[in-house]
C-alpha cells in the first residue's frame, strides 16, 4: 500500500488519556513518570484517586509462574480492518481503533478500544520481561475492561506491524495517515493459548477489576522497529506488584 499525505494534529500532552487511555479518562491529571519523585514508587501519593497504586490488593503487572492449567475458554477474536489514529500521550504511543472489532469470551462481547506498548514488558514470565509488549484494550456493555497483552522478541522485520513503527508519533502528537487501513487480528499471534488472572490499570489510577490474558506465544518485531520505540521510550514498564494470594491460570 503506498502511504500518502500524512496529517499531523498536535495535543497537549497532558490532556492525553493519562493511563494510556484504558478506558476514556476524565480530563487532566498530575504528571506522573515512571521514575525519580513522581515515579511508580510515588503514584499512590499523586491524588486520592491514585490510592489503588499502593494500596491495591490485585495490581498488575506481575511475575507469571506457578500457573494453574485449565480449560480455559477460548478467545475468538472478531476483529475487523479500520483506519488507526496513533497518539504519543506522554507516557507510550497508543494505536486508537475505529468500532466495530471484538473480542468475545464465552459468548460476552467487549469491544477494543486501542492498543499501546511498553517496553520491556510489563509481565514477566517466570521472571523473565520480553522485550516489549503491546497491550489490547477491551471494554464491554457494563463498562468492565479485559486486556489482551501481546509479548513482543526481537526477531525479523514483521510486516504486519509496519505501518505503526514506520508513522510512530512525536511526543504529544496525534497522526492519521491518509488511506492507512489496519486489520488488529493480523498483529497476533498463530496460537491463542494464554495466562489468565484478575488485575488492575498498570498506570495511574491504577483501578482495579481488570481482566487480563497474556498470550503464551510472542510475536517477532525487528531490531529497527523495536529501537524505533525505543528511541521514544526506553523504560515505560510500572514495576512488578505481588500476586496477593492470586490464582493465574494457564490455557492447556
Amino acid at each position: 500500500m503506498k502511504l500518502q499525505k500524512l496529517i499531523r494534529h498536535f495535543t497537549m500532552a497532558a490532556l492525553a488519556l493519562c493511563a494510556a487511555t484504558w478506558a476514556n479518562a476524565e480530563g487532566p491529571r498530575p504528571h506522573w513518570e515512571y521514575e525519580g519523585k513522581h515515579g511508580a514508587a510515588h503514584w499512590g501519593e499523586l491524588e486520592p484517586g491514585f490510592e489503588a497504586c499502593a494500596r491495591g490488593a490485585s495490581q498488575s503487572p506481575i511475575d507469571i509462574r506457578n500457573t494453574v492449567k485449565e480449560e480455559l475458554p477460548a478467545l475468538d477474536f472478531q476483529y475487523t480492518a479500520g483506519a488507526p489514529t496513533l497518539v504519543n500521550n506522554g507516557h507510550t504511543v497508543q494505536v486508537n481503533m475505529p468500532a466495530g472489532s471484538k473480542l468475545v469470551v464465552e459468548g460476552k462481547a467487549m469491544e477494543l478500544l486501542q492498543f499501546h506498548f511498553h517496553t520491556p514488558s510489563e509481565e514477566a514470565i517466570g521472571g523473565k520481561r520480553a522485550a516489549m509488549v503491546a497491550h489490547f484494550v477491551h471494554k464491554d456493555t457494563d463498562g468492565a475492561l479485559g486486556v489482551v497483552a501481546v509479548l513482543i522478541q526481537p526477531g525479523k522485520t514483521n510486516a504486519a506491524w509496519a505501518p505503526i513503527f514506520e508513522h510512530l508519533p512525536r511526543m504529544g502528537e496525534t497522526l492519521t495517515v491518509d488511506g492507512l487501513t489496519l486489520n488488529p487480528g493480523a498483529l497476533l499471534p498463530t496460537k491463542k493459548g494464554y495466562y489468565s488472572f484478575a488485575g488492575s490499570l498498570t498506570t495511574p489510577p491504577c483501578s482495579e477489576g481488570v481482566k487480563w490474558m497474556v498470550l503464551k506465544e510472542p510475536v517477532k518485531l525487528g531490531d529497527k522497529q523495536i529501537k524505533a520505540f525505543r528511541q521514544l521510550y526506553n523504560a515505560n514498564a510500572r514495576p512488578l506488584q505481588p500476586l496477593n494470594g492470586r490464582v493465574v491460570k494457564e490455557s492447556v
